[in-house]
């Protein structure tokens, strides 16, 4: 269901009273359902606003590494290939084997 984001039009203006909800607030709506007049909240007019859509996009291993995160890849009963290893890492991770477990220290700070 898509969410809408709604302005208060009385918002600021001499004499009028602020909703708890703030000035721009969110609503989950139908497609089919008409653009609201008034807030749910406070009952103040409202107009619709026009807000940017989220779009997803597909990182790469390399990006993934840059954002600190690590990627393992099953590759065996077992096996794990480390497809964003760092320096020092092991390409391959064996379940048997913690000195090829990925270096958390190595991406994790305070």
């Amino acid at each position: 269901m898509p969410v809408y984001e709604y302005e208060h039009t009385n918002q600021g203006k001499p004499g009028e009273g602020s909703c708890e909800r703030g000035r721009i607030f969110e609503v989950k709506q139908s497609m089919q359902d008409a653009a609201l007049t008034r807030c749910p909240h406070c009952k103040a007019p409202v107009k619709r606003i026009l807000s940017a859509p989220y779009i997803s996009s597909q990182k790469s291993n390399s990006e993934l590494r840059d954002l600190g995160f690590t990627k393992l890849v099953k590759r065996d009963d077992g096996v794990y290939e480390n497809v964003t290893r760092r320096d020092g890492e092991s390409r391959y991770m064996h379940r048997d084997k913690p000195e090829t477990i990925p270096h958390l220290h190595k991406t994790i700070s305070d």
